[in-house]
């Protein structure tokens, strides 16, 4: 059977179409003409096909008209709107909802963050984990329990601060979030940091310094400053991921180094 396209470009050059040959017409087959090509010079917009095949750049002067007027009257695609992010039940709803990258598409289930809305310490870390994508919960796995460990060190529970990530989907085998994964979930930390105003914001970790920072400066150069959070006054101190301590035992004195100092801003 001759395809929409094919009927077309017999009609434009007027060729008569074969119609499909039914029961009742096995003895009584009728033959269609096909009118032989006047001699007279091609119609506009019409290459014949030189004998021995069909010539590459093939397409009638009416298809071309058609389709240029089906390209105009396509609409523009329409800006997504930005989502409500007034107050804690606005968040957590668009971070479920999301669907803004393609993390969102792999994920096990969103992890917004937990914790106390109103605390002191707003702790960002770079994305879940596999431990923290099956939980919805952010830092649960081993580097998770350090954390938590690290923060009794110096007199503060898990439940008095607040803890999420620069994403809230885990990425594929737990690589770093890419540029464009992070700007997608910036306006809800940023609407996080809004409804917690906290005192102090600490980065774990190069991804969330780099974030936070707007810098590409090593770790351990941004650990031996203290800085704030740009366009606030809220300072904001950076210190090795959980991980990495994991992976580097001796590292774990200059994080000391860090709470000590964290815990007298905290004062």
């Amino acid at each position: 059977m001759l395809s929409d396209r094919q009927q077309h470009c017999l009609r434009g050059i007027g060729v008569r179409l074969w119609r499909d040959r039914l029961p009742g017409d096995v003895h009584r087959l009728e033959p269609v003409s096909v009118p032989a090509l006047p001699d007279a010079a091609p119609r506009p917009g019409i290459v014949i096909p030189e004998a021995g095949g069909i010539a590459a750049n093939y397409r009638p002067a009416q298809e071309s008209a058609v389709n240029d007027k089906q390209s105009e009257a396509k609409p523009a695609p329409t800006k997504k709107e930005t989502p409500s992010l007034g107050n804690w039940g606005d968040i957590i709803g668009a971070i479920h909802d999301c669907v803004a990258c393609e993390l969102s598409q792999n994920c096990t289930q969103k992890v917004p963050g937990v914790g106390d809305h109103q605390a002191d310490l707003l702790i960002v870390g770079e994305g879940p984990g596999h431990d923290e994508d099956i939980r919805g919960e952010p830092f649960v796995g081993r580097s998770g329990q350090l954390l938590d460990r690290m923060l009794a060190a110096i007199g503060i529970e898990r439940e008095q601060v607040y803890i999420t990530n620069i994403v809230k989907c885990r990425p594929p085998n737990n690589r770093d979030p890419k540029a464009d994964e992070a700007q997608q979930c910036r306006l809800y930390l940023e609407a996080q940091i809004r409804q917690i105003a906290p005192r102090v914001i600490l980065a774990v970790g190069r991804v969330s310094a780099h974030n936070l920072l707007g810098s590409n400066l090593p770790v351990g150069k941004l650990i031996r400053e203290m800085h704030q959070l740009p366009g606030t006054d809220i300072p904001l101190k950076v210190t090795y991921h959980p991980a990495y301590l994991l992976r580097n035992p001796l590292a774990k004195a200059i994080a000391w180094q860090d709470l000590k100092q964290l815990h007298q801003l905290l004062q």
